[in-house]
Parts: C-alpha cells; sequence; structure tokens
C-alpha cells in the first residue's frame, strides 16, 4: 500500500530550523503497531497520522517509542500540509485527539493553535534529575513535565544533561523544561526527554501549555513571544486565555514523498 509523506519544519520561517515532523494523511487507520514502526523508520520526534472524517480531522502522534497524548509541533506541521500541499479550503482545521478537540487557525502564514492550559505547581525534583544536570535550577515545577526555572538565558543555553543518569528516570508521556527570562525575548526554553532515541526536542509546542501560563502569571503580561534555544531554534507567539492557550508560529516544507507498507 502506497502513503504520501510530508517532513515539515515547524515553528521556524527557514529549512532547517524549528522542529522537523513528519505527516502522514491516511483513508483509514493502520494497526497501532505499524503507525509505531512507520514512526521509527522516520526517526524524527514526531509522526503525525490522521484521517479526515469531514467535520473534524483525527490526529494521532507517535514518536519512535510511544504514542503521544499532545505535540505542538506536528500540529503544526499537519495545519501548514493541509492548507499548503492539500488544498484545505477553511482557514479554520478543528482536529480531534487524545487532548480533546483542538483548533488551529491560519492567519496568512501563521498558524495559531488552541490549546489546553496546564499551570504548573511547585514540586520537588527527583534526585536523578538534579544530579543529571551541570546547573542546578533556581525553582521546580510540575503539570505533565517538570518545569526547572533558572536566573538566566546563559544558564539554560548552558545546560548539559548527563544522559546515563537522566535516562534512569521515565517520565513518559513527560519531560524536562528548562526555562528563564529571555534576553531579546519574554522566554527562552529547552526540552529533555529520558528513555528516548531523540534526547533534546528541538521545538516543543505541547511544552508551551506551561510555559505561557507560567511566564503569562509571573511577567504579568497575557502575550509572550518566546525562543526555544536548542541548536534549530523555534520561534513561537503566545498567548495565555486562562484554561487555554494560543500557541503560534510558521512552517516550511522540506520534503514530499511516499513510502509502502504491506
Amino acid at each position: 500500500m502506497k502513503h504520501n509523506l510530508f517532513q515539515i519544519d515547524a515553528f521556524t520561517d527557514r529549512t532547517f530550523g524549528g522542529n522537523p515532523a513528519c505527516v502522514v494523511p491516511l483513508d483509514e487507520w493502520l494497526t497501532d503497531d505499524i503507525l509505531l514502526k512507520i514512526a521509527k523508520e522516520n526517526a524524527v520526534a514526531e509522526t503525525a497520522f490522521f484521517v479526515d472524517s469531514g467535520d473534524k480531522i483525527h490526529l494521532r502522534w507517535f514518536t519512535p517509542e510511544i504514542e503521544m497524548d499532545l505535540c505542538g509541533h506536528a500540529t503544526l506541521a499537519t495545519a501548514h500540509c493541509l492548507k499548503t500541499i492539500l488544498g484545505y479550503q477553511s482557514d479554520k482545521i478543528v482536529f480531534e485527539t487524545l487532548s480533546g478537540d483542538l483548533t488551529v487557525r491560519v492567519e496568512k502564514e501563521l498558524y495559531k493553535m488552541n490549546f489546553p492550559s496546564r499551570m504548573p505547581s511547585s514540586d520537588t525534583l527527583p534526585k536523578t534529575i538534579e544530579d543529571s544536570l551541570n546547573i542546578k535550577p533556581k525553582e521546580v515545577f510540575r503539570s505533565r513535565d517538570y518545569l526547572l526555572v533558572y536566573d538566566s538565558e546563559t544558564e539554560v543555553r548552558n545546560i548539559k544533561i548527563a544522559r546515563q543518569l537522566f535516562d534512569q528516570i521515565n517520565l513518559a508521556p513527560g519531560g524536562v523544561i528548562v526555562t528563564a527570562i529571555g534576553d531579546n525575548c519574554d522566554f527562552v526554553s529547552r526540552f529533555f526527554t529520558p528513555q528516548t532515541s531523540i534526547l533534546e526536542d528541538p521545538v516543543t509546542g505541547s511544552a508551551h501549555c506551561s510555559l505561557i501560563p507560567f511566564w503569562s502569571a509571573r511577567l504579568n503580561k497575557k502575550e509572550l513571544y518566546a525562543l526555544q534555544v536548542s541548536e534549530r531554534t523555534g520561534k513561537l507567539f503566545c498567548e495565555d486565555q486562562g484554561d487555554r492557550v494560543i500557541i503560534s508560529g510558521r512552517a516550511k516544507t522540506y520534503s514530499v514523498g511516499n513510502f509502502w507498507t504491506e
């Protein structure tokens, strides 16, 4: 069986920036085992699979290891694929997902994703994670992910992970966010996931479900501009709306191709 495959760089306006995601349209669902094998073969952080059922588009996200409950960059990549490659007519796209219905509105080249808010609460850091960090955080919070607050963007950029220690803990489907006030933006972040093939996710939309309400409250701002300061770098335009957050970004198509399953 022949399938289309689109690789798209999300949260960027340039090829080789942002976070690469693969997008696979399906007429009907394949088995979960096959979906996971495809994601593993693609070898990017997330592969998005979708089936268009008419009013809504059923969307699922797989890493090379597991199915995810929420993924921002692969949702953005799917919206970009629908609008710029597959000719989707409406500027409002409704995705049916494990995290409920997610709406994406398209305004020129900007994809505005309406996601759930996940305000983190104060927490303590497991010793295994603390010992794996070369720089200790100033504060620790948690929702789905641990959120570690640092004094400066420089500290966030200089964080190194002792992976042998870090991989001793299983946070699936969550990870560890490190964050600080930005030098030329409202806040910066990086995101790490233990026991995965890709340790540092280049740009993590779902992490901003916690970062946006956290920094909105701390900075007393509803609209924020964020950078994820991985090597590839991601640009995110954010808005706190109480129980929802708006995460916006751009995307660039990298490749269009096909693959076959038996």
